[in-house]
């Protein structure tokens, strides 16, 4: 789920079921003294409680024909979508795992309440500021994408974690480099934080960048010489996601990255044709501030390019 940044305020209304979802499950999970990670059983095989296990119908397409990442951006019913990354994930493809793990993060809000997503997507769409209408349709886009999970598929915390696991140990750097940002790196040997940022530069995997950029931020401040020049500060992570965009991640408008921001975490364009860089120059950064971040932008992929 995006971070709130400092350069925007937050919609508290939005608080009912975006965010409160995430710590009640862990609280709840605590409580109740389950597992981290638990197994369910489906036909003879024990398969982790990340994967879903509800059918509806059965993905048509065949796994050539199934490109993951694009479909994640395109799928209209996430729900079939998460059927077809199953049957991958169980097959081993560790990407399955991390595209997996964004299903849940995307439909969690959503998923663990429906009806009172709902309800509070109308209590937004009725308030009379700026954003409320542009954060309504991006939290409708989630609802019908989402719309066929329900809250016993356990979308959590917990299942967010879990499959991220299994695709970083499955070799997907963009999961592990979401572990870091979680303050659960898959190791903790020295020097493993300045190998995985090298590993991600050198990947130009727009995903890895991503998921490696709320590591890059303010809570990275101290930690420059070992993150890297472009580490420590609130511009830093908006220079690993710019960079992401510019590398291919879908920063549309309407895409994901866009939706999830204004949808979960109440930070919305006022001007709906923006793309996220194009949105990041118009609300957030100063303008002191812009060729800053297009320095550390250009840096990031110049010693890509240098790696290679």
């Amino acid at each position: 789920m995006p971070r709130v940044l400092p350069w925007v305020l937050v919609c508290a209304c939005v608080l009912g079921t975006a965010g409160a979802w995430w710590w009640a499950q862990g609280a709840r999970d605590a409580a109740a003294g389950t597992p981290a990670s638990t197994t369910v059983t489906v036909g003879e095989a024990p398969i982790p409680a990340a994967m879903p296990t509800r059918r509806i119908e059965e993905p048509s397409r065949s796994a050539l024909a199934f490109d993951s990442r694009r479909e994640f951006e395109t799928a209209p019913d996430l729900f079939v979508y998460a059927q077809q990354l199953a049957l991958q994930a169980r097959a081993g493809d560790a990407d399955a795992w991390w595209m997996l793990s964004r299903v849940h993060d995307y439909c969690a809000g959503f998923a663990s309440n429906p009806a009172g997503y709902a309800r509070d997507t109308r209590a937004i769409a009725a308030l009379d500021v700026s954003s409320a209408a542009t954060m309504a349709a991006a939290r409708e886009r989630v609802s019908a994408r989402c719309a066929r999970f329900v809250p016993e598929d356990g979308l959590s915390s917990r299942s967010v974690r879990e499959a991220r696991l299994q695709a970083a140990k499955g070799g997907s750097l963009a999961a592990e480099a979401a572990l870091l940002a979680d303050g659960e790196p898959l190791s903790e040997a020295p020097g493993y934080r300045s190998e995985l940022v090298a590993r991600v530069s050198a990947s130009g995997d727009p995903q890895a960048f991503l998921a490696l950029s709320r590591a890059m931020g303010l809570t990275a401040s101290g930690a420059e010489s070992e993150l890297g020049d472009v580490s420590g500060t609130w511009l830093s992570e908006v220079a690993w996601q710019i960079a992401a965009c510019r590398l291919g991640l879908d920063c549309r408008p309407q895409g994901n990255l866009m939706t999830a921001y204004c949808a979960h975490g109440g930070i919305c364009s006022r001007d709906p044709s923006l793309d996220f860089p194009a949105f990041v120059l118009d609300a957030g950064v100063p303008r002191q501030g812009v060729e800053n971040l297009n320095e550390m932008v250009d840096s990031l992929l110049s010693r890509r390019r240098a790696i290679q």
